[in-house]
């Protein structure tokens, strides 16, 4: 069974009467119950709770944190920030969904700026499956639409992905390198683009398939944690 956590700032569905009729319980209950129960134990954890949700008992029992933010990501404390990251680099898997880009744990993990284009027009995405053999793009067809969405473009700031898994398409132009997976210690991270708040993005069944192959991906993997500084040799070293 997979411990997997849904982490939302939780603040547009309090100020906001469009984003509200989209996720009346808010993003992370949406993408808890879109997660379901097959495999992945669930909780979820939001900015307002104490250590916005993410404890060290809380983070020692995860699998996998995923995280959306926009609005508040200056309000996320730094020494979560750095109980996160720690965590990622000792093998927690992490999912990135769309404008958390710029949070805090992402821009410290990738080490660049993560800024891009954007624009709000109610376009049309279409997200194509550039490496169709990847566990994340499992049941995923050739490519697949969301009739609106909000448009992010290059150049994305990010280091070179690890892997390169889907690319968008939108209306006015652009294109975007979508989902991206990358490689920290012994933790793995998966920036997945669509989401923006005021669509219902997170009912699209496409779209919840990429995020439970991605917990399944991202999940760690068993390997024995590698052992470093100074170490006795395995062998006899004869003298010379």
């Amino acid at each position: 069974m997979v411990k997997v956590t849904v982490w939302n700032e939780f603040l547009h569905e309090k100020q906001d009467d469009e984003v509200r009729n989209v996720y009346p319980d808010g993003i992370h209950n949406a993408l808890a119950k879109g997660i379901g129960t097959d495999g992945f134990e669930v909780r979820i954890a939001t900015l307002d709770q104490p250590e916005h949700g993410l404890t060290e008992e809380v983070l020692a029992n995860t699998d996998v944190l995923i995280w959306w933010g926009h609005m508040g990501h200056d309000q996320v404390e730094e020494a979560i920030v750095e109980r996160v990251h720690a965590r990622v680099m000792n093998g927690m898997g992490l999912i990135v969904l769309h404008s958390a880009h710029f949070s805090k744990i992402f821009k410290k993990l990738m080490g660049t700026g993560c800024d891009l284009k954007w624009r709000e027009a109610d376009e049309k995405e279409r997200i194509w499956t550039v490496n169709p053999a990847h566990p994340i793009a499992a049941g995923i067809p050739e490519y697949f639409e969301l009739e609106r969405e909000e448009m992010y473009g290059e150049h994305f700031d990010i280091p070179a992905p690890d892997e390169l898994i889907f690319v968008s398409w939108f209306e006015g132009g652009e294109v975007f390198r979508s989902g991206c997976t990358f490689f920290r210690g012994q933790g793995k991270v998966f920036y997945f683009r669509p989401g923006h708040e005021t669509y219902p993005t997170y009912y699209n069944e496409n779209v919840l398939q990429v995020i439970k192959n991605g917990i399944r991906w991202a999940a760690p993997s068993g390997a024995a944690a590698p052992v470093r500084g100074n170490h006795q040799p395995l062998e006899e070293i004869k003298a010379k």
